[in-house]
C-alpha cells in the first residue's frame, strides 16, 4: 500500500445535479420546468389527446425566473422534463457598491458580495431608496442551475 495521503477538494454542491427528473403529466401551474436550458415558473398547461397509438401532450407556457421571457414546450405527458432545484433564502443587505454589487450578510454572519442588483427598475429603486434612507432591508435572493438573483424585498424597520 502507498504512504501518501490523497487529499480531495470539497465542492458546496456535493456534486448535487442542478435539475431532477419529473413526469411531464405531473407538472402543474406554478411549479418549475427547464425549457431550453433556462428555470422557468409554469404559468398554463394544457394537456392534449391524441388519435389511437399516440401519447397525451403537455404543451406547457411558461417565464424564465431570471430574465421574465416567456417559453413554450410540448412534451409527451408520459416522459421526463428536467426541473430546477429553485431556492429562496433572505439576506440582510450591507451596502450598495458603485458598480451595481451587493454586499450581503449571511445567516453565519459572513458577507456575499458577488450578487448583482436587479434588473427590475421597480425593485431597484425600492432597494437603493431604502438603503439612501438608512432602513434595514432583508432581500430575497433566488437561486437554480446556477444563477442567482435578488427577486423580492423586505423593510425590517430602521436602523
Amino acid at each position: 500500500m502507498s504512504d501518501e495521503e490523497h487529499h480531495f477538494e470539497s465542492k458546496a454542491d456535493a456534486g448535487a445535479s442542478k435539475t431532477f427528473p419529473q413526469q411531464a403529466g405531473t407538472i402543474r401551474k406554478n411549479g418549475y420546468i427547464v425549457i431550453k436550458g433556462r428555470p422557468c415558473k409554469v404559468v398554463e398547461v394544457s394537456t392534449s389527446k391524441t388519435g389511437k397509438h399516440g401519447h397525451a401532450k403537455c404543451h406547457f407556457v411558461a417565464i424564465d425566473i431570471f430574465n421574465g421571457k416567456k417559453l413554450e414546450d410540448i412534451v409527451p405527458s408520459s416522459h421526463n422534463c428536467d426541473v430546477p432545484h429553485v431556492n429562496r433564502t433572505d439576506y440582510q443587505l450591507i451596502d450598495i457598491s458603485e458598480d451595481g454589487f451587493v454586499s450581503l450578510l449571511t445567516d453565519n454572519g459572513n458577507t456575499k458580495d458577488d450578487l448583482r442588483l436587479p434588473t427590475d427598475e421597480n425593485l431597484l429603486t425600492q432597494i437603493k431608496d431604502g438603503f439612501a434612507e438608512g432602513k434595514d432591508l432583508v432581500v430575497s435572493v433566488m437561486s437554480a442551475m446556477g444563477e442567482e438573483q435578488i427577486c423580492a424585498l423586505k423593510d425590517i424597520g430602521p436602523k
